[in-house]
């Protein structure tokens, strides 16, 4: 389900409505005192209540669970204190800030403080220092900023004790934005760099918002004024976190906060306010404290910048001598090993190709760039790398294998085995990496050894198995036709192999096995079944056209052979046997039997062996 626009938010919609009724409100010098306070203690209870639901969020970790639990507390402990102080307000008490208030308040945002700094952060070593620097240098120039627009002058000045009570909350919130930067830097935070940003927005205002405007504006503001000044930064922070109760989900805060890993420029930004900001305090003419506050931050932050940027150099060396010694070893492996690694487009050319090309295909690699793959393939094996990259492309980042031929220089064809990946995704490839390894060898072996295991050796017929795989595929490929058996048996090859040797009778099956062989058709089927025992599986074959094959061949057979030096004959006893093409078994029986029915007719005219 699609998530709706942020802005169709309702709870969001009646923030930002509340905040706008508040200017009429205050403006018009209806809100007194006590309202300023009520409204106050009504933004802390939604704080709790927006970061309570975040706290028990199914798609919310346990550390950030822990976070925005304490994130609970400080908002309870801040609506206690504005609470005892709107009591106060409408009881008819002083104006000023009580120490009750400001104690609940201050207590409250130090555990939020401590949530902000414990919290995990993400890298290591290095990594997290910078993490730490970057942190410190926003920190520090908001702090040049707050003494210049709020400490220098307001310490040593009346009214002592709220004035130290003012600068206590302003630290305290700026610890918290501290916090809050230090996390969105990690890209670990347990909210979005939106949220985030949003909330510094939010504390910068209220620690820093009410100083800033009674120095740029004096005692001129009216009371209605500096009171929106210190509510509408408490609106931001409740929109805040309703933004990102909002974005917490699978599909929210995980593309958000993706972004904190890339480099912030707001360190950069603190660094170029803090300059400005002491080149306009040297214009005030004497220095005074103020100067020289913003001078003494102005050398802080430029350290830190700068030993971020030696941190930053170092790693950046020792990042250019391990991609050295990576670029070395990859080297010297790509140019030693005997395996093929080529990058090819999707469209199957060439754009990378090994030194390991020449031992395997014989060519220059540059001899390959640019040439297409399709027209190296064997074109008997085209369907095969059609479906290898079907699921090549179906699954991406995947690696899928094939066995292929590939044109060699000489012209004839090598077996390769492939292993291929579709790394068309990353930048750095934008194409596919073949590894091929040469298999020719080996699938030499394993031909030979398929045709031992289905063929006769001495013959080269098929045997057995081959002929019942063939019987079987007869069956799976049933049709209205007949299919035809034939057995067949010598006769007086026995006594060939007790006067001349087995050696000799050796002879005599090659060539009576090259007669059958040369009397068949496509798609028929001689096999020795053992001693001088054959069978011939006719396909699509009746039983007329069956029986004038068997006459054919044992005339055939029975012609005078040449062994040696000597003429020698035999004949051969043909049964036949026809019937539909699931009987298969039934008919080699059958034809079995009428072998043997024709050897015993035969026994009577036998001819003498010579």
């Amino acid at each position: 389900m699609r998530r709706p626009a942020v802005a169709g938010d309702p709870v969001l919609l009646a923030l930002v409505a509340a905040t706008l009724l508040l200017f009429p409100l205050f403006l018009t010098g209806l809100g007194g005192n006590g309202t300023s306070w009520t409204v106050q203690t009504v933004l802390d209870l939604l704080n709790v209540v927006v970061a309570a639901r975040l706290a028990a969020h199914p798609d919310v970790s346990a550390a950030g669970r822990r976070f925005w639990r304490a994130v609970v507390i400080a908002c309870g402990l801040s609506a206690v204190g504005d609470g005892f102080q709107t009591i106060l307000a409408y009881g008819g008490g002083s104006a000023r800030v009580s120490v009750v208030q400001t104690a609940f308040v201050v207590t409250g945002m130090t555990i939020a403080v401590g949530a902000t700094l414990r919290h995990p952060l993400g890298g290591e070593g290095r990594q997290r220092l910078r993490l730490w620097l970057d942190a410190a240098t926003v920190l520090t120039g908001v702090a040049v900023f707050l003494w210049y627009f709020l400490l220098a002058e307001e310490l040593g000045g009346p009214d002592v004790g709220g004035r130290w009570a003012a600068a206590a909350t302003t630290a305290v919130m700026l610890l918290i934005a501290f916090g809050v930067l230090k996390l969105i830097f990690s890209g670990t935070a347990p909210f979005t760099r939106t949220a985030g940003m949003l909330a510094c927005l939010g504390l910068a205002g209220t620690s820093l918002g009410a100083s800033v405007a009674g120095v740029l504006f004096g005692d001129d503001l009216p009371p209605g004024v500096m009171s929106l000044i210190q509510l509408v930064p408490c609106m931001i922070m409740v929109g805040a976190l309703r933004l990102q109760l909002w974005q917490t989900g699978p599909a929210g805060p995980v593309r958000d906060r993706a972004a904190g890993h890339r480099p912030s420029r707001l360190p950069y930004l603190a660094v170029i306010a803090t300059q400005v900001l002491l080149v306009c305090s040297l214009r005030d003419g004497e220095p005074g404290l103020r100067t020289w506050g913003v001078a003494l931050g102005a050398v802080a932050i430029t350290t830190l910048v700068l030993c971020r940027q030696l941190s930053a150099v170092r790693d950046n060396e020792r990042l250019l001598t391990e991609l050295d010694q990576q670029r070395e070893w990859f080297r010297a492996l790509v140019q030693n090993t005997s395996d093929l690694t080529v990058v090819v487009a999707r469209d199957g050319v060439v754009r990378y190709a090994s030194p390991a090309t020449e031992r395997v295909l014989g060519l220059d690699p540059a001899e390959l760039v640019g040439t297409s793959m399709y027209d190296r393939t064997c074109p008997d094996d085209l369907p095969a790398v059609d479906r290898h990259v079907a699921l090549l492309f179906a699954d991406p980042g995947q690696s899928v294998a094939a066995q292929v031929r590939w044109r060699h220089a000489d012209g004839t064809y090598r077996w390769l085995d492939l292993i291929s990946t579709d790394l068309y995704h990353n930048p750095n490839v934008r194409g596919v990496v073949i590894n091929a390894r040469d298999a020719s060898e080996t699938r030499a072996l394993h031909d030979e050894l398929q045709r031992q295991a289905s063929h006769d050796a001495l013959t080269g017929l098929a045997n057995r198995v081959l002929l019942q795989r063939r019987i079987d595929a007869a069956a799976g490929a049933a049709g209205p036709g007949a299919i035809s058996m034939l057995l067949i048996d010598l006769d007086g090859f026995k006594a060939i192999n007790d006067q001349h040797g087995h050696h000799t009778g050796d002879q005599v099956l090659v060539q009576v096995a090259a007669r059958l062989s040369g009397l068949l058709g496509t798609g028929e089927v001689a096999a020795r079944l053992g001693g001088d025992e054959f069978a011939v599986l006719l396909p699509a074959t009746g039983p007329d056209e069956a029986a004038k094959l068997a006459d054919r061949i044992a005339a055939v057979v029975a012609e005078p052979m040449l062994v040696g030096e000597r003429w020698l004959s035999v004949g051969a006893s043909v049964g036949v046997a026809s019937g539909l093409p699931g009987e298969g078994d039934r008919l080699l029986r059958e034809a079995d039997a009428a072998m043997y029915r024709r050897k015993h007719d035969r026994r009577a005219g036998a001819q003498p062996v010579r």
